[in-house]
């Protein structure tokens, strides 16, 4: 199988792969999917990732067809780099592959601006057409006029916080404060129309390449343009952070307020972080939602 066969058959990879026509090598693929480099007989490599077989579940209908739609979307916009969509099927995703290289002053800068620009793209509403998954977890991406902090209390804040309390993550005084958060969110203002985010931009889903940053594993819909930048700030942050916002501010200034409402972005990634792996992000959860009511604007959470 060469690159040309893979794009005129991408059905038939599931059988290459189970027959070992294929050489494949296990690399790094974040915290839910098995990945792995597939080199082709012409030499190209590709990206794929399917459900472990050891998940205890099968794979959630939709979950490769979602990614492969967001990526679609994001890259459609020209804007920021992001890997080709080679193979989607209901058990696998094959993407481009893309070499790795390290961060730098000038790939941060050109980031900076790319993400501006993937942002001005904007969307039709806030969701999207097609339904969503974050991690493992599905999103509501009912499509929605907004405004912004409803939609984002209603389908980014609620759902997560009714799970993380069902599973035992947060206590009913954690539900509380956070839920203070969610009645105050008219106040927090910086309402905007959807743009075009990525959507689970934590640092671990950039690809630092030769010369540039490509995005990759996409929760994408229409949402805030801030929810990206906080997100980004999670987890101890990427390489030049500095360089990537000072180059975003430079090419579309933010409202203001955006350093105080760091954390009510970043409540929702930290949810699904309580939703998914428990009661290990509980004291997050609760110092980002003081932050928030506090407006401090802190945004230094460890992974």
């Amino acid at each position: 199988m060469d690159l040309a066969y893979l794009r005129a058959h991408p059905e038939q990879l599931p059988t290459f792969m189970t027959h070992q026509r294929i050489r494949e090598t296990p690399v790094s693929g974040g915290d839910i999917c098995a990945a792995s480099r597939l080199t082709l007989d012409d030499g190209h490599s590709v990206f794929a990732k399917t459900w472990p077989e050891n998940a205890g579940r099968p794979v959630p209908e939709g979950f490769f067809a979602t990614e492969a739609d967001g990526l679609r979307w994001l890259r459609e916009a020209g804007a920021v780099a992001v890997p080709e969509v080679l193979v989607a099927l209901p058990q696998l995703l094959a993407l481009e592959w893309v070499d790795p290289g390290e961060p730098s002053r000038e790939a941060a800068d050109r980031f900076g601006r790319e993400l501006a620009e993937l942002h001005r793209a904007g969307a039709p509403a806030f969701g999207a057409r097609w339904p969503g998954f974050i991690g493992a977890l599905p999103a509501d991406n009912t499509p929605d006029d907004g405004p912004w902090t409803e939609w984002f209390a209603r389908s980014r804040l609620l759902p997560y916080l009714r799970r993380s309390v069902d599973a035992g993550a947060l206590t009913s005084t954690d539900a509380i404060l956070v839920e203070q958060v969610i009645a105050r969110i008219g106040e927090f203002g910086g309402d905007e129309p959807p743009a075009r985010v990525h959507g689970d931009l934590w640092p671990g889903n950039l690809l630092w390449g030769d010369d540039r940053v490509w995005l990759v594993d996409p929760a994408a819909h229409g949402g805030h343009r801030e929810t990206d930048l906080a997100q980004l700030a999670l987890f101890g942050g990427p390489p030049h952070q500095d360089r990537i916002m000072a180059a975003y501010r430079e090419s579309w200034p933010l409202a203001d307020g955006w350093r105080e409402r760091m954390p009510l972005h970043q409540l929702h990634l930290l949810l699904v972080h309580t939703a998914l792996f428990g009661a290990a992000y509980r004291d997050s959860v609760t110092r980002t939602a003081r932050d928030a009511l506090n407006g401090t604007g802190r945004a230094t959470v460890d992974r």
